[in-house]
């Protein structure tokens, strides 16, 4: 069928990199996803942004994706309260409640809320799911955590003291709760649901739940100033970080489960200052290195049992990740 060749042709270069390399790049792309938030917020409004984004997104999928949409739409309907929850944590709740906290908070705060994900990921699973997790995850989360905040207290203890949080903090930590527990739900979605109609789904829920917020905004007078900027921005956490960076993710969850994925999302802050370095000519300092070098090792560390497993007995390893 031409859907399904249309959506195989979105899906193979995924299929064709490893766990490591798809879960590396979405941390990237939702740096920049940051940044141009951070960006716009003077000239696009919270709710707006959240809309538009997503709106253009499904548009531009639409055509990927309305095969499969139409062919699973029985299986959409079984799995309707599933789709909602992720819909509106991972696309909807996560990106408006984080372009509304980057108007009052700042760039290091929202950065170490970010942070705060895979030990939500962690905690929400072993409270609700009852997950079990290994030495090495354990390990490699702190280690982990650890060079977040050596990048983001720039190597300094006492910086840690001097973090005053305010109210987009809090609004920024929600969806962040939002995010940890989309990566939950989404391991619950059958594997074989075509990534491109799953998404397109996902993408018509949101944009339903968003149009209500986006129409009152506009009503009481918080309207866009449309720019070249604004418009490069806009097409950019539409096109990369809503659908790109989005069925990478999916991808790495698939492969490697929520947990070992949320780790991957330390990475962020390391980016933020690649990108800041490249793009606004900031400094790249020692703590940099030092807190890039700590996230790394806590990344192998938590997925050394994995390998180790699957080079031992792959197909043990496979059924046993099927059954947990």
């Amino acid at each position: 069928m031409p859907g399904d060749r249309d959506c195989t042709t979105i899906t193979r270069p995924l299929q064709a990199c490893g766990p490591w390399v798809i879960l590396a790049l979405p941390p990237l792309l939702w740096a920049g996803n940051f940044v141009v938030g951070r960006a716009l917020r003077t000239d696009v409004p919270p709710m707006t942004l959240a809309f538009v984004r997503h709106l253009i997104a499904l548009i531009c999928l639409s055509p990927f994706a309305w095969r499969a949409i139409r062919r699973d739409a029985q299986r959409y309907w079984h799995l309707r309260w599933l789709l909602v929850r992720t819909a509106l944590t991972g696309l909807a709740g996560f990106n408006l409640l984080v372009y509304a906290g980057l108007h009052s908070t700042t760039a290091s705060n929202a950065l170490l809320l970010n942070s705060i994900i895979p030990v939500l990921i962690v905690l929400f699973g072993g409270l609700v799911y009852r997950q079990r997790f290994t030495g090495n995850q354990v390990v490699g989360m702190a280690l982990s955590c650890a060079g977040v905040l050596i990048i983001i207290l720039h190597g300094e203890a006492s910086r840690l003291i001097a973090l005053q949080f305010s109210a987009g903090d809090g609004i920024v930590f929600l969806g962040m709760v939002c995010f940890a527990l989309y990566s939950l739900w989404l391991r619950a979605l059958p594997d074989d649901l075509n990534p491109a109609g799953l998404l397109g789904a996902q993408l018509l829920i949101a944009v339903l739940f968003l149009c209500p917020c986006f129409i009152w905004e506009y009503c009481t007078g918080h309207r866009a100033v449309w720019t070249q900027s604004s418009v490069l921005g806009i097409a950019y956490v539409a096109l990369v970080a809503s659908l790109l960076a989005t069925f990478l993710y999916m991808a790495g969850v698939t492969r490697v489960g929520p947990s070992r994925a949320g780790l991957f999302i330390h990475l962020i802050p390391v980016y933020g200052a690649l990108l800041s370095s490249l793009l606004l000519g900031e400094t790249i300092h020692i703590y940099h290195v030092v807190g890039l070098t700590v996230i790394l090792a806590g990344l192998v560390c938590s997925n050394l049992e994995s390998a180790r497993g699957a080079r031992m007995n792959p197909g043990a390893y496979r059924e046993a990740k099927a059954e947990g």
